[in-house]
């Protein structure tokens, strides 16, 4: 089995889409959390009043034939995957079209405004809003199949929708596909876009938050004044390689993709499940073939919802002890659903790469009901790590766990690929 390296990463958050601008507000502290009260005034029945929309704009030099089947998550994550591939010296290459480049990428949903022609058929018989693009930009999959027409792949195309570990799921599948010899490079991970829906199917569950007039004090993951999650949107890509094809193209190399697990609670679609949980992170460790004690820092689901927070983190502490580092991204851009998971391994190999890992943003006082675990908090902290493992739970029981390796830090690894 081939081992599968890191050599495009790139993405779009509430904070910005490059990762100085990104790694500036992490260091502060300051997260991207802001006020919709105006944009969503007339939605009278929704109680929160808080998201963390991403700085986007469609790219000026794309023609409207190229984003005419584009709704936002489309746009997004075709952006990302553009600036990833050019980063991995992939962009307008011929690689791209000889059928051993393919995609996994991830969304809960496509774009939500796209299903009102839809809607309007349904109600009244006829639908003025319908066009031969509505079915495109809606569906669960618009983002990978925007990014195949795009850039022209001919390989392994693999769509993902688990809601919360979309992303996760996806570079997970694009793992194995390179993993097992079915491609050579895999463009991989997920996007979402904030729309009231979201926010509207957690207000329900009464899990947003309503700090409304504190949007810099909100999410609280683990924190025990938490007062439920707040929606954000956004979208991540990381280019997947053949670690010996990457080293024959001389290839930059963040990291490599050593684990993966993921496995379905089968009890509950939303009432998250510790023991089953535990099983991810433990089929993770068997898959990257490293002992608990191996990983060094943990990047949590952290959505700051009470039983989420907790069956989260025994699930941690059962399978990697009460002294393993944990911090939660949530805290500064929120939850965007199917992006969260490739955005969250996105900024987590770049903290890695640098050797520090932000605090969880506004984590005071840690819920005794949670598990004992070394919570950062308060501020950066410098930490050398060779394993980085990255968490992510979905409605439905849909669980993962991935683990990225610190190539810096690793023995094992060519000296000619640093």
């Amino acid at each position: 089995m081939r081992r599968v390296v890191i050599t495009g990463m790139s993405g779009i958050t509430a904070l910005g889409s490059d990762w100085a601008s990104i790694r500036e507000a992490l260091l502060d502290g300051r997260n991207g959390v802001r006020s919709m009260a105006d944009e969503w005034a007339r939605y009278t029945g929704i109680h929160t009043r808080l998201a963390a929309p991403a700085i986007f704009t469609m790219p000026p030099h794309w023609s409207r034939k190229q984003s005419r089947t584009m709704g936002r998550v489309a746009a997004m994550a075709v952006a990302a995957t553009e600036q990833a591939l050019i980063d991995a010296g992939l962009l307008g290459t011929s690689l791209l079209s000889s059928g051993r480049v393919g995609a996994a990428y991830g969304s809960s949903f496509g774009s939500p405004d796209a299903v009102l022609g839809f809607y309007e058929l349904k109600m009244n018989g006829a639908s003025k809003n319908l066009n031969a693009t509505n079915y495109i930009q809606m569906m669960s999959h618009s983002a990978l199949v925007n990014i195949g027409i795009f850039f022209g792949l001919r390989g392994r195309m693999i769509p993902s929708s688990s809601a919360c570990t979309s992303g996760s799921q996806a570079i997970g599948f694009a793992f194995e596909t390179i993993k097992f010899g079915r491609a050579d490079i895999m463009i991989a991970g997920g996007g979402e876009e904030l729309d009231i829906t979201d926010s509207a199917v957690f207000d329900t569950l009464f899990a947003t938050s309503t700090r409304n007039d504190e949007p810099a004090l909100t999410p609280r993951p683990y924190d025990r004044d938490r007062d439920g999650l707040v929606m954000g949107e956004g979208a991540a890509t990381l280019i997947l390689e053949d670690m010996e094809h990457a080293l024959a193209r001389g290839a930059t190399i963040y990291a490599e993709v050593v684990g993966y697990g993921t496995n379905s609670d089968g009890n509950h679609v939303t009432h998250p499940q510790s023991e089953t949980m535990a099983q991810a992170l433990r089929l993770a460790l068997a898959d990257a073939a490293v002992p608990s004690e191996a990983i060094d820092i943990v990047n949590g689901h952290g959505t700051a919802t009470e039983w989420g927070d907790i069956a989260e983190t025994h699930a941690t502490a059962t399978i990697l002890g009460h002294k393993v580092p944990i911090h939660s991204i949530k805290s500064y851009l929120g939850h965007s659903l199917g992006a969260c998971g490739s955005i969250e391994a996105w900024l987590g190999i770049n903290m890695m790469r640098e050797g520090w890992f932000c605090h969880t943003a506004n984590c005071i006082n840690i819920d005794d009901r949670c598990a004992e675990l070394d919570y950062i908090q308060n501020s950066a902290r410098n930490l050398q790590a060779e394993y980085l493992m990255s968490n992510n739970f979905a409605f439905g029981g849909i669980n993962t766990s991935l683990i990225f390796r610190n190539i810096s830090q690793s023995s094992s690894f060519p000296n000619k690929a640093l």
